[in-house]
Parts: structure tokens; C-alpha cells; sequence
């Protein structure tokens, strides 16, 4: 039987690393092809891998975030890619720097539309944002797993601030069995 959590999509990784020393990033941008670097715009640089796609953000202070990568396997063949372009470039960078998920961003599809004035009161007016002048969806915060999802009327989700894998499929669990508790599902 399918549901709802079959339907769960990663979108996003957000994971952070460091190399441990500061960089001069005019000269890695000028030695790095494809490097972006505008610090009118953003102080870090910015530099695109394509298989797998992500960005890296990179910053003065050897500070490192790796955005866009559709899973944590992901995140680290980009990041081990731009560790290999740095050490190309004689910038020690240790074996296997640590790399920290920040946020797993994913979506979903309950199957069925919400009424979404009713979850808001339904869900407890303590965990809910809902202010559909300002946004189309509702902003439900959970405890466990400590996530954030937004809920749209059309039954789509999006789960967001998750750090394991597993926490869209315990988030997805949890609102649906919350959903149908309240009568609303369906």
C-alpha cells in the first residue's frame, strides 16, 4: 500500500565542514575555474560541483557549507571533491574533516486536500503559524523529531530542519496520525 511517506522527496541537504585555517579567497577564486567570488554580495565564495550538484560555500575563515545536495552521500562526494581541488592547490586539508548535517529539507504528499483553518486549531494554536495573508501554508512546529513542517491545502508538505534521514518519514508519521486523530484526513 502506498502513502504518504512513500511520496517523501529529499530537496535539500544543508551540512557544514572546515579546513581549520583561514583562506585568501581573491587567490582561491582567481585558481579555482568556476569559482564564484563577490564579496560586494556575499563574503564567501561560491563554487558549483556538477555530479552530484551542490554548492559550496566557502569563507574567509576555512569555514565550509555545503548546500543543495539531494542526500548526505551527496553532500559528501561534493565536499571530498573540493577538498581534492584544494589539496590540488597545495591548501592542506586533513583526510576526513568532519561534516555536519544542519538541515534536511524534504516534501511530501498527504494524498488528500487539508482544511487548513481546522488544523489550525486542531493542531493547538501553541505549535501553529497560520496567517494565510502572509503565507499559503500552515507552519506546524513538532517536538519529536524536531522538525518544522509546512502544510499546504493541496495535501503537499514540506519538512524542514530535520538532521538524520529517517526524520521525514517519523515527521510524516506523526502528522498524519495527528491529522487523522483530529478527523481531518480525508
Amino acid at each position: 500500500m502506498n502513502g504518504p511517506v512513500d511520496t517523501i522527496e529529499i530537496q535539500n541537504v544543508v551540512a557544514s565542514t572546515g579546513i581549520g585555517q583561514e583562506l585568501d579567497l581573491e587567490a582561491l577564486a582567481a585558481d579555482l575555474p568556476g569559482a564564484d567570488f563577490n564579496p560586494d554580495n556575499f563574503p564567501g565564495l561560491v563554487y558549483r560541483t556538477q555530479d552530484p550538484k551542490a554548492a559550496a560555500l566557502i569563507f574567509r575563515s576555512g569555514k565550509i557549507v555545503c548546500t543543495g545536495a539531494k542526500s548526505i552521500d551527496d553532500v559528501h562526494e561534493a565536499l571530498d571533491i573540493i577538498f581534492e581541488k584544494l589539496r590540488g592547490l597545495s591548501i592542506p586539508v586533513e583526510d576526513d574533516p568532519e561534516v555536519t548535517v544542519q538541515n534536511i529539507v524534504s516534501s511530501a504528499d498527504l494524498g488528500h486536500t487539508l482544511n487548513l483553518n481546522a488544523l489550525a486549531i486542531g493542531l493547538g494554536l501553541e505549535d501553529v503559524e497560520y496567517e494565510p495573508e502572509q503565507f499559503p501554508g500552515l507552519v506546524y512546529r513538532m517536538d519529536d523529531p524536531d522538525v518544522v513542517i509546512l502544510l499546504f491545502g493541496s495535501g503537499k508538505i514540506v519538512i524542514t530542519g530535520g538532521k538524520r534521514t529517517d526524520d521525514a518519514t517519523h515527521a510524516v508519521e506523526g502528522i498524519v496520525e495527528r491529522i487523522e486523530g483530529l478527523g481531518l484526513l480525508g
